[in-house]
Formats: structure tokens, sequence, C-alpha cells
């Protein structure tokens, strides 16, 4: 059985997808599952063990060049590439208009949420198959419950399995021990406190372990440096790393703290001790979740208080 999983972004909606593959992998072991996915997010997809073939969209750029030619050049190599395989199904797990669009340029029964239910109701329209699934869900249940409904199994009564192991990097902390600080996001709602950052960061390197924060632009390392520069010695700033090279370091941590962006999701999703900070959703339905010791803190208008934070981080310690 084939099966073409539409999820293009963003990274923690992604990460959010991946339990459900591990459903599929297990209630319909003879299916061949593909994945069409947003770039760079490739790198994350083809982490996970049962994905067969990662097939990398770049939307976002061709969005930006509708005029070019070049990029109706490249739209079309995509979709000549799409449909050289007919799928059994394809299943939308995004819901918007974006994805339901790109899901029916593939050969093969496109199904997804219903109108009630989908982020974006016209993106019905394009589906042939529906299923009510309750956008107040977490977003890891709303994908386990699509697939069982469209694949006609059972809902696995299991917590969710994301089955990712952390790649090597390139770079690695000086520090055997260490943290990772995600302080960074792209909408300032969702960003805490830079001094709380920065009394969450020195309580660490009191604890003997090392520092990492993490960033990926050059406003972000300016904010990451602001903590170096206050916490003091310690603390390290990686280079500009890949999603690849992200996830090796974070994977190998021992604790992750950060804000409700990708990184965070996906450390929590390679079983490490996470502690997610909220300021503008819900956690109800997108906290933070794996194997290892996972907390959210905050939520819609809320900044959790550095204290918390810091009660949080010592239990996820704790329980290594």
């Amino acid at each position: 059985m084939r099966i073409l999983i539409v999820k293009t972004t963003s990274m923690g909606d992604v990460v959010h997808a991946l339990p459900a593959v591990s459903d599929i992998a297990t209630m319909v072991p003879e299916a061949r599952i593909d994945w069409m996915v947003e770039r760079p997010f490739d790198a994350i997809v083809a982490l996970h063990p049962s994905v067969y073939r990662v097939l990398p969209l770049a939307w976002r750029r061709w969005r930006k060049r509708l005029l070019q030619r070049d990029t109706w050049r490249q739209m079309g190599e995509f979709r000549r590439m799409l449909r050289t395989q007919r799928y059994d199904l394809v299943l939308d797990m995004q819901g918007l208009l974006k994805s339901a669009l790109w899901a029916r340029q593939a050969i093969g029964p496109v199904a997804g949420f219903d109108f009630r239910s989908a982020w974006e109701p016209l993106a019905t329209l394009a589906y042939q198959q529906v299923a009510r699934i309750p956008p107040e869900m977490h977003a890891i249940e709303r994908c386990r419950r699509l697939a069982a409904h469209h694949l006609g199994y059972a809902m696995p009564g299991t917590p969710p399995r994301f089955n990712l192991r952390a790649p090597a990097a390139s770079w690695r902390p000086a520090a055997a021990r260490y943290a990772v600080l995600n302080p960074n996001a792209s909408v300032d709602s969702k960003l805490w406190p830079q001094e709380d950052w920065i009394t969450l960061a020195k309580w660490l390197l009191s604890l003997g372990m090392g520092v990492v924060v993490m960033w990926g632009s050059r406003a972000e390392e300016a904010r990451a440096i602001a903590i170096q520069d206050e916490a003091g010695p310690g603390i390290e700033l990686p280079p500009f790393l890949s999603i690849t090279d992200a996830a090796g370091v974070l994977g190998r941590a021992q604790l992750v703290v950060g804000l409700d962006t990708g990184f965070t999701h996906l450390a929590a999703a390679l079983g490490v001790a996470t502690v997610g900070l909220y300021r503008d959703h819900d956690p109800a339905q997108v906290g933070v979740t794996g194997d290892g010791y996972h907390q959210s803190l905050g939520g819609i208008g809320q900044t959790p208080p550095a204290s918390a934070v810091i009660g949080a981080a010592a239990k996820a310690l704790a329980s290594l």
C-alpha cells in the first residue's frame, strides 16, 4: 500500500505529525510511506525510519517568484516527479488551501479533515474523503486520529511514538553535560523576558553544566550574545547550524528549555528532557510531547515566572 503524507510546514507542525507515521507503520505494516514537506524541514522527516521517500517542496520560495518563468519550470518538474507514483491514499494532515492544492497534484484519492475541523475549510473542496477531528485536540492527537480514520484502524491506545534518533552533528559543545536554551521565535509575542533567560542561564551554570544558546538569524544571534555577555563564562554560542546539525546538538543535551518553536518540539521528540514556554498558544493544543520528561508552562497572554521555569528544569534534570 502506497501512502503520501502531506504536511509541509512549519517545523513544529511537521514534528507533531511524526507519531501518526509511527502508528501507520505499526498498524499497516505493508504500507510504504512517502512525505511531501517544505525544505528544509525534509531533514526532520528523513530522521523517521518508516518514511520511504521524502518529497521536498519549495513553495515558500516559489510563491515569492510566481512571475518568473524558472519558478513555473521548477514547479512543473516537482509535479512530474510527484506523479511518477500512484498512491492508494494521499493524506493531507495540514488542512490548508496550499497543502490541499499540492495534495491534488498527486495521483490518488485525497483525504483530510472535514469542513468544521480543517484550519482553512475551503481546503476540504479538494478532498474525496473527510473526517471530523475536533480542532481543540492536541495537534499530535489530531494527526493520529486522522490517519486512523482514513486508513481504517482503531486509534492506538499507546502514547505517541516519534521514533527519531539524533543524527551526528558537525559542531559539538565543549561541555560533556549541557543544557540548550532556545530564546528565539518567529514572532515577538512568543518571547520570554531577556532577564529571565539570563537568570535561568546563571542557575544552570551554578550546577556545573554547560549552556548552549541557539540562534538562527542575525537578530537572534544578537539576543544570544546578550545572554552570553550577562550570564558569564560557560555560555556557548554555536555557529549557524543546519536543521540536521541542530538536531544532533539537541538530541545529546541533558535539558532543553525553549519557546514554542520547532526546535523545542524537536528536542522533546528526540526524547530529551524539555521545558516549553508559552505566551500566545494553548499548551493543551501544541504543548511539548516526547518520551522523556516534558512540561509546558504558560499559555495565551501568560508569562511563566523564572522561578517556575527553574523549578520545572530542576524536575527535568532530576528525572535523568
